[in-house]
C-alpha cells in the first residue's frame, strides 16, 4: 500500500475549506485538525494520509485554495503502514491509478537536483578527470566510473522540466550551468591530458594509436541516438517511479562525461577529428536527452490522465 503524509499549516479563514476537501476524500485517512498550534507561519496544523495513487487530485485542490502561499504544505512517504480500509480502497476503487506518480514530489525531486552548488562543478571535473584516465589507459571499468560520478544528468532533467512547465529561469540556469561545467571539465582534463603528455607518462599503445575506448566515445552513430534516446525514456520514467537503481543504469549508458573528457584528451594530444567527434556526442547526448524527457513527462501525464478519467480521478497535471 503506497501513501504519503501532508502536514498543512493553514490560515483560519482556509481551514474549513481545507478540512472540507479533505474529509470529503474517500482516499484522505487519519486526518487530524489542531486549531491555532502552529507557528511560522501561524494558523491551524492540518494533518492526514493520502493513498499516493489519489494525491495529485487532493494537492491540486489545496493549492488552488493558496494553501502553498499562504500557509505551507509538506509531504512525506509514508514508509509503512497497517490499514484495513485503506488497503480495500486501494484494491477496490483505484485500480491501477493506485500506482500513479505523485507529480508534487516528482517535481520537487528534479527541482532539488537544479540547484547548482559548487560541489555540482567538482563532481563533473572530478568525473572528467576519471574518464581521462579512462580513456588513456583503455580502462572501460574508469569510464563507467566516470558515468556514475558525473552529475549532469539532474541538470539536463531540470531543463527538461523548465521547458515543459514554461520556466524560463529554469531553463537558462540548466544550460548555463551544463555549459559552464562542461567547459570547466574540458579545460581540466586538457590540463591533465597535456602534463600526461609533456611527461611522457602515457601508455605506448595509446601513443601508437590503440585506442578502443577513445574510438568507442567520439564516433558517435545511430547507435549513439538509440542509446541517448532509451536512456532519456528511462531516466524519466525512474524519477516518477522512485526506481533509484535504474537512474544507477541511465548515468552508466550515457556518454556525456566521457565526451567532455575525449575532448580534452583529443585536444592535449592534437587528435583534432577525435576532439571533433567527440563534442558531437556530447552535443548529441545532451540535446536527445532533454527532448526525450520534455516527452516522456507530457506523455506519462497524458496516459496517467487518462488512466484517472477511467477511475474517475485525476492521476496528471
Amino acid at each position: 500500500m503506497e501513501m504519503i503524509h501532508i502536514r498543512l499549516v493553514s490560515p483560519p479563514d482556509l481551514t474549513p475549506r481545507a478540512v472540507g476537501l479533505l474529509s470529503g476524500d474517500r482516499y484522505v485517512f487519519n486526518l487530524t485538525v489542531l486549531p491555532g498550534l502552529a507557528r511560522n507561519p501561524d494558523g491551524d496544523a492540518v494533518e492526514c494520509d493520502i493513498l499516493a495513487g489519489a494525491a495529485n487530485a487532493v494537492l491540486r485542490g489545496l493549492r488552488e485554495l493558496e494553501l502553498d502561499r499562504r500557509g505551507s504544505i509538506i509531504i512525506e512517504p509514508v514508509g509503512m503502514a497497517f490499514s484495513g480500509t485503506a488497503a480495500e480502497a486501494e484494491k477496490q476503487q483505484l485500480g491501477a491509478l493506485a500506482h500513479a506518480p505523485v507529480w508534487e514530489e516528482v517535481e520537487a525531486r528534479i527541482r532539488a537536483e537544479g540547484t547548482y552548488l559548487p560541489s555540482f562543478y567538482v563532481y563533473l571535473v572530478i568525473a572528467g578527470v576519471i574518464g581521462a584516465v579512462g580513456i588513456i589507459t583503455n580502462s572501460q571499468i574508469l569510464i563507467v566510473a566516470a558515468m556514475v560520478v558525473g552529475p549532469e544528468y539532474g541538470a539536463i532533467t531540470s531543463v527538461a522540466l523548465g521547458i515543459d512547465r514554461g520556466n524560463r529561469v529554469r531553463i537558462r540556469q540548466g544550460l548555463s550551468a551544463l555549459t559552464a561545467g562542461f567547459l570547466l571539465a574540458v579545460v581540466v582534463t586538457f590540463l591533465f591530458s597535456w602534463t600526461i603528455r609533456g611527461l611522457g607518462l602515457q601508455p605506448t599503445a595509446f601513443d601508437l594509436g590503440i585506442r578502443p575506448v577513445s574510438t568507442l566515445i567520439d564516433a558517435p552513430n545511430s547507435f549513439s541516438v538509440v542509446v541517448a534516446v532509451l536512456a532519456g525514456i528511462v531516466g524519466i520514467m525512474s524519477l516518477t517511479q522512485a526506481r533509484t537503481s535504474a537512474l544507477f543504469g541511465v548515468f552508466i549508458s550515457v556518454t556525456t562525461i566521457p565526451a567532455a573528457a575525449d575532448i580534452g584528451v583529443s585536444c592535449a594530444f592534437s587528435s583534432w577529428s577525435e576532439a571533433r567527434g567527440s563534442l558531437i556526442q556530447l552535443l548529441l547526448n545532451i540535446v536527445l536527452l532533454i527532448v526525450v524527457g520534455v516527452l516522456m513527462l507530457r506523455f506519462q501525464r497524458a496516459v496517467w490522465r487518462y488512466i484517472g478519467r477511467r477511475s474517475g480521478r485525476s492521476g496528471g497535471r
